[in-house]
């Protein structure tokens, strides 16, 4: 079949079938023309794709979230026809770049393919930076919703970046007083907007 055909089978970007190609993972040559034929569904050395789930909250308060999070995924997959290898839930800041279990997901050279459910469930900063990079693993990361993140997880992971600036500034005993401060005042703003304090 043609490599276009075959990267609609698996469910893949053209892109990614190609970079698997010229990795020599498929067993295909290529016509006079240019087409790329695929001889057997079969990826050569073993290779095959592994799907993982990431599910994220910023706080445990958001483990009920996290769940139903993780829930939404496995559906998605499964309606797209993939298998899920493994389910992978973190509590901890999107803008947290030292998360253990994230790191081990992007460390790993097996996972090629980690679904989210937000580009900011992955992470709030960098996230094309990511893309590109894995890109050139012959790795992706899908993104099954583009729509903005939940209000209530975005305040948390500002008041993070709040928390670790104010750290450096005033050391740490002042710069949790002056979270304290901030978090209150965010919280008088939101009960005296009604157009906000209802938004999810």
């Amino acid at each position: 079949m043609k490599l276009s055909a075959y990267a609609r089978k698996l469910g893949i970007h053209y892109n990614t079938a190609y970079n698997y190609w010229v990795a020599g993972k498929l067993d295909a040559y290529q016509t006079h023309t240019g087409t790329i034929i695929v001889k057997d569904d079969a990826i050569m050395h073993s290779f095959r794709e592994k799907t993982v789930i990431y599910a994220r909250v910023s706080s445990s308060e958001n483990r009920p979230n996290l769940d139903a999070q993780a829930a939404r995924l496995v559906e998605f997959c499964g309606a797209r026809g993939w298998v899920v290898d493994a389910v992978v839930k973190e509590v901890g800041s999107g803008v947290n770049d030292a998360r253990p279990k994230w790191l081990r997901l992007l460390s790993d050279p097996s996972i090629t393919r980690i679904v989210v459910e937000h580009k900011d469930r992955f992470t709030r900063f960098g996230f094309t930076a990511y893309q590109a990079l894995m890109h050139t693993q012959q790795r992706e990361i899908f993104v099954v919703n583009n729509a903005a993140d939940d209000r209530a997880d975005l305040m948390q992971d500002f008041v993070s970046i709040i928390t670790s600036f104010c750290a450096r500034i005033y050391g740490q005993r002042r710069s949790r007083r002056h979270t304290e401060r901030l978090i209150l005042d965010l919280q008088a703003s939101d009960a005296a907007d009604p157009d906000t304090a209802n938004v999810d």
